[in-house]
């Protein structure tokens, strides 16, 4: 995939009971399935298959079970489709089942920190690597989040992991970052990620930004007296586009979205402004 000419988009199918966006709908490899080919209808340049949920608090997949959850679903889907198809694991025996089967692109939360050996399965089959920013682990990373600098500290983290891939084999060229909005985050974090997501830039490498239906969006459009509000409500799609808006001015290469066609409006409209602005 080349980017720059336009903001790519990438489709979530979460095979998982627990997501906290859509926890249970797509559980089903039927399910997951048709789910993967709407979102190819709708216009997503990729697919991000995940069979463990990342939301915060959430406890870990054992691989075996990831496995059955995923491979099944990325083998039809890369038989019936042209697009690329992302495994969304930190573990590198899925990895490795996952790309067999068919997928392209490794997207991995942990940045080659979890699993010794996910690195070597990314260079050995060439595949791309998503390395992103999160404090601690799922389990741990919304107690308390705190920097000292914000956007310098996560900076620091991600040429490191970008230094991490390379001595691994992977080639600068196949690893693409994301500074993980809502992964150890406070809304005003998420907010300031969004706010001065050029600075990545100088990493010279594409960025990701996967704010759909995060929690820090829910929190500033709930009422007051609300707890919450469910992430797939029309409300929190208006906000996520704003979001995605956003990182596209920013200078995002890919965002990661639940709801395909609504995304693809905003970024169009937002890529034809920036195409015009360099004419």
């Amino acid at each position: 995939m080349e980017f720059g000419q336009r903001t790519c988009i990438m489709g979530v199918v979460n095979v998982t009971p627990d997501s906290f966006s859509d926890g249970g709908k797509f559980l089903t490899h039927e399910a997951a399935v048709a789910q993967g080919r709407r979102l190819a209808a709708d216009g997503a340049d990729i697919l991000d298959i995940g069979g463990e949920s990342t939301r915060p608090f959430a406890d870990p997949v054992p691989a075996d079970a990831e496995i059955k959850r995923v491979v099944p679903v990325i083998a039809r889907l890369a038989d019936e489709l042209s697009i690329p198809i992302s495994i969304d694991t930190m573990k590198a025996e899925v990895a490795r089942r996952a790309i067999e089967a068919g997928a392209s692109i490794v997207n991995d939360i942990s940045a080659l920190r979890f699993d010794p050996d996910l690195g070597a399965v990314a260079r050995e089959f060439g595949t791309p690597v998503v390395l992103m920013h999160m404090l601690g682990s799922p389990k741990t990373m919304q107690l308390a989040p705190s920097y000292d600098d914000l956007i310098g500290d996560i900076s620091v983290f991600l040429k490191a992991a970008i230094v991490r891939a390379q001595q691994q084999g992977i080639s600068k060229s196949n690893v693409i970052i994301d500074p993980g909005i809502g992964f150890g985050k406070t809304v005003s974090h998420n907010l300031l990620l969004l706010s001065r997501l050029q600075s990545f830039t100088a990493l010279d490498v594409p960025i990701l930004v996967g704010p759909s239906r995060k929690s820090f969006i829910r929190k500033l459009l709930k009422d007051e007296h609300s707890d919450d509000i469910p992430p797939d409500t029309p409300i929190v799609e208006t906000g996520t586009q704003a979001a995605v808006a956003a990182a596209v001015l920013g200078g995002a290469h890919i965002v990661r979205v639940h709801d395909v066609a609504k995304t693809r409006a905003t970024v169009r409209i937002l890529d034809a402004m920036k195409a015009a602005q360099e004419e």
